[in-house]
């Protein structure tokens, strides 16, 4: 069942779930590439910034585990980035519309849009990494796994920029092929997408300021099966686009370099979870068969000891809630602790 499910902090002993969820999460999964030494260095970086070991906090970079409370089985993750180009540049491409006019061909104007190589998105908060085992999507879990990132924003938000954008990963075959890339970056990288994709994962990025084209790409040159990918993501973020888009995400007119999928971004104060969730009181009761129950969120709201399951609650009073015993014990918390929650709207 869903409700036994917790968001935690990624652990140092979590490398083998997270190289499990790398290779099931499949190609142009740039945030979990099936390398176990950068995987390694992604769980202490977590670490570093779940304990406060950073010089500076835009460094941050948070790993959330989505674990089986019953059976201790690690069946999901998600990330928050919290400054982006910091530490190394973030390059897109921006869809631009260029007018098109001539009053001496009888004053015919018509539209154009190009492709311009941007790197404008430094110091927003990336929410990324989504992902979950097959058998264990639906019930809530996505919503649990996408919405505690905005419940971490919410617990200490002078550690997050003010603006947050997401990048979904775009169209890929299963053979990893993209037709976005072969269309346009391999003519510049003459290499697979595979290993452009790797090497974006694992290098500062510089071999992409050496190797892509510097003026603007008229998107009516390339070729169909280009054009129609540029802004789609990947059918298994479908469910993802959609949680965005609920939560206040816009497409920005921006796309990956490789793949083409669509950038989105929205103003931390406007992130719906964030807008609905409310730091109270905890008590303890049975709320399973109270009317006046809700489904929603409910999070320990602290670091480094950040949790957040699915729960039902009743607000007793705009500083108090009541939940299940269960639901504190998820959390790690007593009654009388303080924390977090988020109630879906009926």
């Amino acid at each position: 069942m869903a409700e036994t499910y917790v968001m935690r902090p990624s652990r140092l002993d979590d490398l083998q779930s997270l190289i499990e969820l790398a290779e099931l999460s499949g190609p142009g999964f740039t945030s979990l590439p099936v390398d176990v030494p950068i995987l390694r260095e992604r769980l202490q970086k977590s670490d570093d910034a779940f304990l406060g070991r950073l010089q500076r906090i835009e460094y941050g970079k948070y790993l959330l585990m989505m674990e089986n409370a019953e059976t201790g089985e690690v069946v999901g993750c998600s990330a928050v980035k919290a400054g982006t180009g910091i530490d190394q540049p973030f390059f897109n491409y921006r869809v631009i519309t260029l007018a098109q006019a001539s009053q001496a061909a009888g004053n015919l104007r018509f539209d154009m849009d190009a492709l311009v190589l941007t790197n404008e998105y430094v110091g927003f908060t990336e929410v990324g990494t989504l992902f979950l085992k097959p058998e264990h999507r639906g019930g809530g879990a996505g919503r649990l796994a996408a919405q505690s990132r905005y419940l971490l924003m919410a617990a200490e938000p002078e550690r997050f920029g003010t603006k947050v954008l997401a990048e979904l990963r775009g169209v890929v075959d299963n053979e990893g092929r993209s037709p976005f890339w072969e269309c346009l970056g391999r003519h510049f990288f003459r290499m697979d997408f595979t290993e452009a994709d790797r090497l974006s994962a694992t290098t500062d990025n510089q071999f992409i300021l050496d190797l892509m084209p510097k003026y603007p790409i008229y998107v009516d040159l390339l070729p169909p099966e280009a054009r129609e990918v540029i802004g789609r993501c990947h059918s298994d973020g479908v469910g993802a686009y959609k949680l965005l888009q609920w939560e206040g995400f816009e497409f920005d007119r921006t796309v990956d370099i490789f793949d083409g999928g669509p950038l989105v971004t929205v103003q931390r104060r406007h992130i719906r979870t964030i807008q609905e969730s409310r730091r109270v009181r905890f008590e303890a009761g049975d709320v399973d068969s109270d009317p006046a129950a809700k489904l929603g969120l409910a999070s320990s709201d602290m670091m480094p000891e950040f949790r957040v399951s699915l729960a039902k609650s009743i607000l007793k009073d705009p500083q108090t809630a009541v939940v299940n015993p269960d639901t504190l014990a998820l959390l790690k918390l007593k009654p009388g602790s303080e924390g977090r929650i988020w109630q879906r709207s009926k």
